[in-house]
C-alpha cells in the first residue's frame, strides 16, 4: 500500500499538473485530506517549470543568440503544457463574474457559462501578459551575471510553491457555496491544516539565500493574493468554488515571480 503522504504528493500532481504520475481514487482521496500536499506539489512542478531558465544558464554561449522575449514565450507554452489550462479557465470564468451585475447566484451562474466574455478576456490577457513580462525578466536575471541563473530558478520554485500555498490556504479557510470541486476539497479540511501548509511552504524563504528578502516577499505577495481572494469570494460569490482556487493559483504565481524579481534587485 503507498503510504498515505506519498499518495497525497500522488494525487496532488495528478490534480495540478500534466506529470503522468497516474490517478487513481486512493490518491485522490488522500490529496483532498493532506492541503500541505499542494504546496509540496509546488517543489516538484515548479523545478519543471524552471527548465527553460536553466537551460539558458547551462549553455550561456549558445543561448546567447536567443532573444529573451524568444525565451519568454516559451516558457509561457511550456508552463501550460506542464500545468494544463483548467486553472485558466478559472481565470476567465471570475473575470466575467466580476464584472457582471447581479447578487451572487447570478456570478454563480456566469460561473458556469462556458462562453468566455469581456471580463473572461481581459482577465486571461492580463495573467499571460503579467506571466510572459515575469519571464523575461528572469531571463534577463539570469543572463546578467553567473551566480543569477540560480537565483533565477530558484524564484520559479518559490513563486510556484508560494501559489500552491495561496491555494491551500483558501481549501483550508473557505467554505463552499455550492457541491462540486471546491466543496470536494474544503469540506476536508480545516483552519489547523493550514499550519502543515505553512511548515511544507516555508523553506522557499531562504530561497534568496543569504538575502532572505526574495523568499519572504514572495510568500508575503501569496498571502495578500490569498486574503484578496478569499475575501472576494465571500462577499461576492458566498463563497469558495474551484474556479475560485485555479485563479487565485494563477494570480498568485504571476505576482510571486513580479514581487520576487523586484524584492532580488533591491536585495
Amino acid at each position: 500500500m503507498t503510504p498515505a503522504p506519498l499518495a497525497a504528493l500522488r494525487g496532488a500532481l495528478g490534480f495540478l499538473s500534466r506529470v503522468p504520475v497516474g490517478h487513481s481514487e486512493a490518491n485522490w482521496e488522500a490529496f483532498r485530506r493532506t492541503p500541505a500536499a499542494i504546496p509540496a506539489a509546488g517543489y516538484v512542478i515548479g523545478a519543471l517549470l524552471a527548465l527553460p531558465i536553466a537551460a539558458i544558464a547551462a549553455a550561456p554561449a549558445r543561448a546567447a543568440a536567443v532573444p529573451s522575449e524568444t525565451v519568454a514565450v516559451l516558457f509561457v507554452a511550456w508552463l501550460y503544457t506542464v500545468t494544463g489550462i483548467t486553472h485558466l479557465d478559472g481565470v476567465a470564468d471570475l473575470g466575467d463574474a466580476a464584472v457582471v451585475h447581479g447578487d451572487a447566484e447570478r456570478r454563480r451562474e456566469v460561473l458556469k457559462d462556458s462562453a468566455v466574455g469581456v471580463g473572461g478576456a481581459l482577465a486571461l490577457g492580463v495573467v499571460v501578459l503579467g506571466l510572459a513580462a515575469a519571464a523575461l525578466l528572469l531571463v534577463d536575471l539570469a543572463r546578467l551575471a553567473p551566480n543569477l541563473p540560480v537565483a533565477a530558478v530558484g524564484l520559479v520554485v518559490a513563486a510556484e510553491v508560494a501559489a500552491k500555498a495561496a491555494t491551500a490556504t483558501l481549501v483550508c479557510l473557505g467554505d463552499a457555496a455550492h457541491e462540486g470541486l471546491g466543496s470536494a476539497l474544503t469540506a476536508e479540511s480545516g483552519p489547523r491544516s493550514l499550519l502543515g501548509v505553512g511548515v511544507v511552504a516555508a523553506p522557499v524563504a531562504f530561497v534568496g539565500w543569504p538575502a532572505l528578502a526574495p523568499g519572504l516577499a514572495v510568500l508575503a505577495a501569496a498571502g495578500v493574493v490569498a486574503a484578496a481572494a478569499l475575501w472576494w469570494a465571500r462577499a461576492r460569490l458566498g463563497g469558495v468554488s474551484g474556479d475560485v482556487l485555479g485563479a487565485t493559483n494563477e494570480v498568485a504565481r504571476v505576482v510571486g515571480l513580479h514581487v520576487g524579481v523586484i524584492a532580488w534587485t533591491l536585495s
